[in-house]
């Protein structure tokens, strides 16, 4: 069903754009359907899909009852609303995954809250690495604490103003000093 504005407005001017041509309905369908197909199944690679959208294409030009558009504009809007037909099928994706996290990690809490054992566990784990950050150098220490929070080397070597092809080393020093002093910690 045509729900954006932009494309009842590229309809209506589809519909409305050449008043001189007077097509019967039923031989623009026949002539235009397979090319406004194919327009949409270029973009959307499923037929049925491409399908849908030429039918309410016709069926929305059909209901306006103006004259016919020219050839290319009616592949034109069905190119559109194809295109917004991904959009919204993304958006709707994008909802139903950000849905599921929020649920799972909810659950998560509710699993861990009910057992005081993890949740101690997971606390001192907290404790022992931020301990272990505090005596590590404080070099090694803003390095893996960028790497960890998502940095890339480019990044680090920026933030650091190091040479990003000493990014790598540097990180493997300061890995094996964070893991040196958790080993200290828990001996």
């Amino acid at each position: 069903m045509l729900q954006n504005r932009s494309e009842r407005c590229s309809l209506d001017v589809v519909a409305a754009s050449i008043a001189t041509q007077d097509v019967p309905f039923e031989e623009l369908f026949a002539r235009e359907y397979p090319r406004v197909v194919a327009a949409a199944y270029r973009v959307l690679r499923e037929r049925a899909d491409a399908e849908d959208v030429a039918q309410e294409l016709f069926a929305r030009l059909a209901r306006v009852r103006r004259p016919a558009p020219s050839n290319g504009e009616l592949r034109v809007a069905a190119v559109r609303r194809a295109l917004n037909l991904l959009r919204s099928r993304r958006r709707r994706v994008e909802r139903e995954l950000t849905d599921f996290r929020l649920q799972r990690t909810s659950q998560q809490q509710t699993e861990h809250a009910a057992d005081p054992l993890a949740v101690l566990a997971q606390t001192e784990q907290r404790a022992m690495v931020r301990a272990a950050m505090v005596r590590i150098a404080p070099r090694d220490a803003e390095i893996l604490a960028l790497r960890y929070d998502g940095a890339t080397y480019r990044e680090i070597a920026e933030a650091l103003g190091v040479d990003p092809t000493q990014v790598g080393t540097r990180l493997a020093r300061a890995e094996q000093a964070f893991k040196l002093e958790i080993l200290r910690a828990t001996q």
